[in-house]
């Protein structure tokens, strides 16, 4: 079954969204955020506090940059082939989301030092009692969230 033009459209949209979004937001948190003063939005509720992640989420397994660049590649290849075979709406956005964060920290991984496909992924959202963050490992978050709740409620990706 092939997914429907508004399906593949919605998907790619968001993925291209979230990508560009994050992008333009790594650049500018790198012009303009000094990593040894974080920027106090809200007190300490919301800071901006620019790093540079070598690891996974939660800066979890450092120096492993390589592992987590190919496992990317993988994900990216099984939405790639399951996504003709999505028909349901929620989860042409789940997978949008998914692959939009997954590309932006990817692109890190890819082209920023230390070399390439062992690049820091840049960082720079900051909430209390949570490592620090990005728009791509947001967007990654909230997909798996609507993941849960379509799987709760028992929404098949290859339904309606």
């Amino acid at each position: 079954m092939r997914l429907p033009n508004t399906h593949w459209k919605r998907l790619y949209a968001i993925a291209w969204a979230i990508w560009l979004i994050d992008l333009a937001t790594k650049i500018w948190a790198l012009s303009a955020l000094d990593p040894r003063n974080p920027v106090k939005l809200i007190g300490n509720f919301l800071q901006l506090t620019l790093l540079k992640n070598s690891g996974a989420a939660f800066s979890l397994a450092q120096g492993a940059t390589v592992v987590f660049t190919f496992f990317a590649l993988s994900v990216i290849g099984a939405i790639g082939y399951f996504a003709p075979k999505i028909t349901s709406k929620g989860w042409s956005i789940v997978l949008g989301l998914a692959l939009g964060g997954i590309l932006g920290n990817l692109t890190d991984r890819i082209f920023r030092s230390p070399g390439f496909f062992t690049g820091h992924v840049i960082d720079w959202i900051q909430v209390p009692h949570w490592p620090v963050f990005n728009l791509a490992d947001s967007a990654i978050v909230v997909a798996a969230a609507i993941a849960v709740v379509l799987s709760i409620r028992n929404i098949s990706p290859m339904g309606a």
